[in-house]
């Protein structure tokens, strides 16, 4: 039963590298568009946005300039929804890749009036490139873009199955919530995202799950309410 009509879903890019940590894992990017499809075939309408850890994490340098770190870090999403939205059309699906600034041929400008658009084409929209400029993460971009599309939630499909209150890959005790208020996310500093996007959420009140995307079929149950991961609510 369908329970969300437009979502944001932000995958990974480490996720979708599996468990060679680097690239792309096809088969697990494959099982990812076929659950994407089957959402679409049910009249859900899907925006993407992609992290670039796959390839490149800019923050661990210390000898890269900041804002070419970061700029690095945009053409790695970039890369990654061109391939991933190319792995979506052999399964079946129409798609559009967007970016905030000029890429050639490659992909289209950013525009909301474009992507209603593309939505109502039942096409999945990919959203590469950050914000476009330095200091913003793609947490931001996943907010940001949320917001101004008017999705219902964001999906945060992930290696990770939910929120703790601890890292629990370092700590085995760590606890699993359930359910959490996006406040007590920004007040507790817990990670899920960085806290000016956390905010931003807040403010505008946008929901999230949270949830691993190695679960068989998380992302169709996410999408329709039944996600064994972690609601983060706003209300």
């Amino acid at each position: 039963m369908q329970k969300y009509k437009r979502v944001l879903l932000k995958l990974s890019g480490e996720a979708l590298a599996g468990e060679k940590k680097t690239g792309y894992d096809e088969q697990t990017v494959i099982g990812v568009a076929k659950q994407v499809k089957a959402l679409v075939d049910s009249g859900t309408e899907i925006g993407i946005v992609i992290g670039g850890g796959n390839f490149w994490r800019g923050r661990t340098s210390e000898t890269i300039d900041r804002s070419k770190a970061d700029h690095i870090g945009m053409l790695a999403t970039v890369m990654n929804c061109i391939y991933v939205s190319e792995i979506f059309r052999y399964v079946g699906m129409d798609t559009l890749v967007t970016t905030p600034f000029a890429c050639g041929s490659f992909t289209e400008l950013f525009s909301k009036d474009r992507v209603v658009q593309a939505f109502k084409e039942k096409k999945v929209v990919f959203f590469a490139g950050g914000m476009g400029h330095p200091y913003f993460s793609t947490d931001m971009a996943t907010a940001h873009r949320a917001i101004e599309i008017e999705a219902d939630i964001i999906l945060a499909a992930r290696a990770i199955d939910g929120v703790y209150d601890s890292d629990p890959n370092k700590n085995p005790d760590a606890k699993k919530f359930a359910e959490i208020p996006m406040k007590e996310v920004v007040d507790k500093q817990l990670g899920i995202m960085d806290l000016a996007s956390a905010v931003l959420c807040m403010e505008n009140k946008v929901p999230m799950i949270v949830f691993s995307l190695n679960e068989e079929g998380s992302i169709i149950s996410a999408a329709n309410g039944n996600s064994t991961g972690t609601i983060i609510s706003v209300e």
